[in-house]
């Protein structure tokens, strides 16, 4: 066995593992979630096909497999999109065909044990009760079910960052090598998956040294957990950045973008059209002038000018508006917390006229305003959880200032929709232990379980 797998077995982290998974509520939550997900598929999103940015990652990975090109047209190398999605679509055409709805069902899949993990990371914290009923929730949360059926990435990014943040509260509780290197993976697999995944990055280390300065973990082990996690990451990472510093002559972490969504964000007409104030219009028809600099088949080194001069032309527009900036920026924030999702590609909006895509949209209407009550009163009632919840409280965060700083939609509040979930279960908790006649004063009388409390290492 190599080191790092006899250390998994020496530490009985793989007959834990396997305990927990092999158990009733697993199976449950798992089973119910791939239940609805499957309905979802075969109902709402029968007859669907890629359209918008699935289109784009099938394209890519149509010319991976066509023409060993990561692609976004045919022989013409992209930096616009992070590479691990498309890549797995490729890998699922390439071995089971090219067949959409069985990448939906590997979503579907995924998002199955994100739910599983909202159990999990539920149960840890508030016991067993509070997690099965948080696990089953999430299986019927329309914000988690609806992204397994379609071809974004939103599924997988959502997972591994749950994922991640889960792996760091075991490693807070009880630090090993296994899980510092597990988080490392993950994070690599995250900035993969989507750009601002480097970011993380910059919160794992706050995290982690705040737990130092607070003395809850030792010094030398927050040294090792942001080293390990750290330099695994940027290992995994950095054969994509020199394929891109080939390709381009540029430094390319990951992907470019960020310029082409803040120039759809910042521009004239997003303050003139009602159905798009706030959010975003694509720049080729907000801002022609601007886009028609640059040919159709912009490519490698033409995407990074493109995108300097899209983050150039949207700075100088919010400059030059200071005005209209408190009211876009509120706009953000209030946009990110709508009920419903406009986004044309879902199957709910592209088969409107379906009684399931009635039925789906009723659901948010009605268990997403419960989630968020429940989430801000559980980030209330939790205070004693700090601790255990400061990476969580840390990724709400970010979310929020990138939604605020970029645009607001449904779809960017995704990440963190497991994590309002997991607070919503400290408020359930809350309200079972007043049931229960125990004192009102819920931070004073109810202490973290026992088995729970972090070790001082």
């Amino acid at each position: 066995m190599t080191g790092f797998t006899s250390h998994i077995v020496e530490n009985g982290l793989l007959m834990k593992l396997l305990r927990l998974l092999f158990t009733m509520p697993v199976f449950a939550v798992f089973g119910l979630a791939l239940i609805v997900r499957y309905f979802y598929n075969s109902k709402v999103a029968r007859d669907y096909f890629p359209l918008h940015d699935s289109l784009t990652y099938q394209s890519i990975a149509y010319n991976i497999l066509r023409d060993h090109c990561y692609c976004l047209l045919p022989h013409l190398q992209t930096v616009d999109r992070a590479p691990l999605w498309p890549a797995l679509i490729a890998l699922v055409y390439g071995v089971l065909g090219p067949h959409d709805h069985i990448v939906r069902l590997l979503l579907s899949v995924v998002g199955s044990t994100t739910c599983v993990l909202i159990y999990c990371f539920a149960k840890d914290l508030f016991g067993r009760s509070v997690g099965l009923c948080i696990g089953l929730l999430a299986t019927i949360y329309p914000f988690l079910f609806i992204y397994d059926g379609w071809l974004y990435s939103e599924s997988v990014y959502t997972f591994l960052l749950l994922a991640f943040c889960y792996a760091l509260y075991h490693q807070q509780r009880t630090p090993r090598w296994s899980l510092a290197v597990l988080s490392g993976i993950l994070l690599g697999l995250l900035s993969l998956t989507r750009p601002n995944g480097l970011l993380i990055l910059s919160l794992c280390i706050v995290w982690a040294v705040a737990l130092g300065w607070r003395k809850l973990l030792s010094w030398r082990i927050v040294v090792q957990t942001t080293l390990a996690v750290s330099l695994i990451s940027l290992v995994l990472i950095a054969p994509w950045t020199i394929r891109n510093f080939a390709v381009t002559h540029t430094l390319v972490p990951v992907a470019v973008g960020d310029g082409k969504v803040l120039l759809g964000a910042y521009n004239d007409m997003i303050l003139q059209r009602p159905y798009y104030l706030g959010i975003w219009i694509i720049p080729s028809e907000s801002v022609p002038a601007v886009a028609r600099q640059f040919p159709a088949n912009c490519a490698d080194a033409c995407e990074v000018r493109r995108d300097n001069t899209y983050r150039y032309y949207a700075e100088q527009w919010m400059l030059s508006h200071l005005a209209a900036m408190p009211y876009l920026l509120g706009l953000h924030l209030v946009n990110m917390w709508q009920v419903t999702s406009q986004e044309a590609d879902l199957a709910i909006n592209r088969f409107p006229e379906r009684d399931t895509s009635h039925l789906v949209v009723a659901m948010m209407e009605i268990l997403t305003p419960i989630v968020f009550a429940l989430a801000a009163l559980g980030l209330i009632v939790t205070r004693k959880y700090w601790r255990e919840l400061l990476l969580i409280y840390l990724m709400i965060t970010l979310t929020i200032v990138q939604c605020i700083a970029l645009y607001g939609i449904p779809r960017f509040r995704a990440p963190i929709e497991p994590m309002l979930l997991i607070l919503a279960g400290g408020a359930i908790r809350w309200v079972a232990t007043i049931q229960q006649g125990l004192p009102r004063n819920f931070t004073d009388s109810l202490e973290p379980p026992a088995e729970m409390c972090i070790k001082k290492t």
